[in-house]
């Protein structure tokens, strides 16, 4: 008989702050697994009214799904998170999109009727796993001339996005990228990425026990001049630098999906609802230009155009990869609609994760700016491929769903600031 899908909308989303990968990195001696399994207590912690036996899938994305970060991860972080042994869990990979694909499949499936409640997020610890670790490519994908072999160095791939676009200088890219440093730097003045953030309890034999309360990996002070004099690892006299690009990083994410009229009948506030999304492949060796056709599919799915997204929240992988889409869309580079609290160069990309903190932080937007109706949630992916998801902001006066907001539109009630108390559990992570 015929099915009709249900609508599924984003709840509420939180993460870790992003550490720098390696010995110094503050999460040296933190598994990747607890990170996640904070992310996931906080998110039941914020939605007191949620009973944990109503979630009924979890969904964790990690690129290198080795040690800490495998064995059917999303399954573990489940149990270790407190939710009953009823929850089921799988793992992700998409790269650097696992966690947006983690949140595309689970929507996907409450929109199927499968279930109702979900959790999808994903975490990276590239100082214990860096990308790559143990993996080993079938060697018919060069020898066959299927891929350059630069595709499989995605700063080289970069480096070719330039070549392709010679219009997006170095000095344009570094430009872009202090754009981005000052940007965190000010939502973090202004208070905008604490509540989000998730406190972690820390052990560093230099350091000691410590919490982690706030990302490591931004540079404020950072200069057009000053990095304009960085190496160019990829390629001599190259474009790529560290300062233009995003670090190796550790982090990871988790967000709350649900049915619309599961959300209603449980009393779950709604950041935002999903409308369209589009995972899409190019030419591995510039798979930066990814998300401008993935972005054009979704839009098309969703019969709307590029002048309709009032917001966009972009993967700063590198800023080549940024620019190349804003000028496809013909956006400025300094277009305020654009990553306004900041990207990925600034905050850190912990590969993996990294999805679900574009979602969380444009349902945050969405939550200000009740006169914008859409946004877009964009990213390139490893090996030539490119996501985007459109949402539709439940404060707009358009929308015709459940808002799920208490007190009126334009308030967000899961936007909550995080309890710092630490469970002997995240205590004794090592």
């Amino acid at each position: 008989m015929p099915r009709s899908l249900s609508e599924v909308v984003f709840v509420d989303g939180v993460r870790t702050p992003f550490g720098k990968a390696g010995e110094k990195g503050i999460y040296a001696q933190t598994r990747a697994d607890d990170l996640v399994i904070n992310c996931i207590r906080e998110l039941l912690r914020r939605q007191p009214q949620l009973p944990a036996e109503k979630v009924e899938e979890v969904a964790i994305a990690a690129t290198t799904q080795i040690g800490d970060q495998g064995l059917t991860l999303g399954r573990v972080a489940a149990l270790l998170s407190g939710l009953p042994k009823t929850t089921p869990g799988y793992s992700v990979d998409r790269m650097c999109a696992g966690a947006m694909t983690a949140v595309t499949n689970t929507a996907s499936s409450i929109a199927f009727g499968a279930y109702d409640v979900a959790i999808a997020g994903g975490v990276e610890h590239m100082g214990r796993h860096p990308m790559g670790e143990g993996v080993d490519p079938n060697p018919r994908i060069v020898a066959e001339k299927l891929v350059d072999p630069s595709a499989l160095v995605m700063g080289s791939t970069a480096e070719n996005l330039h070549d392709r676009f010679p219009e997006i200088t170095k000095q344009r890219a570094d430009e872009f990228a202090v754009g981005s440093q000052r940007k965190l730097a000010k939502a973090y003045d202004d208070g905008k990425i604490q509540p989000d953030l998730v406190t972690v309890a820390t052990r560093h034999d230099e350091r000691g026990w410590g919490l982690a309360t706030a990302d490591e990996p931004p540079r404020p002070g950072a200069t057009v001049e000053g990095l304009a004099d960085l190496k160019t690892p990829f390629r001599p006299h190259g474009n790529v630098t560290a300062g233009n690009a995003a670090g190796l990083n550790d982090g990871a994410t988790a967000c709350l999906l649900a049915s619309e009229q599961a959300a209603e009948e449980l009393g779950l506030p709604v950041g935002m609802r999903l409308v369209s999304y589009a995972f899409v492949g190019v030419e591995p060796e510039v798979m930066g230009i990814g998300p401008v056709p993935a972005t054009e599919k979704a839009l098309g799915k969703a019969g709307l155009t590029i002048e309709d997204i009032g917001l966009f929240e972009l993967n700063e992988a590198f800023a080549v990869q940024v620019l190349a889409f804003l000028d496809h869309f013909d956006i400025a580079d300094d277009d305020e609609r654009v990553n306004p609290w900041g990207g990925a160069i600034a905050t850190g990309h912990p590969l993996a994760s990294s999805g679900v903190r574009l979602m969380t932080q444009l349902s945050r937007q969405f939550a200000e700016n009740p006169d914008v109706r859409y946004g877009l949630t964009a990213m390139c992916i490893g090996i030539g491929m490119g996501s985007a998801v459109i949402w539709e902001n439940p404060h707009h006066p358009d929308y015709a769903g459940y808002s799920g907001t208490q007190g009126g539109k334009g308030e967000n009630p899961s936007a909550t600031t995080p309890s710092s108390d630490s469970t002997d559990d995240e205590k004794g992570a090592s």
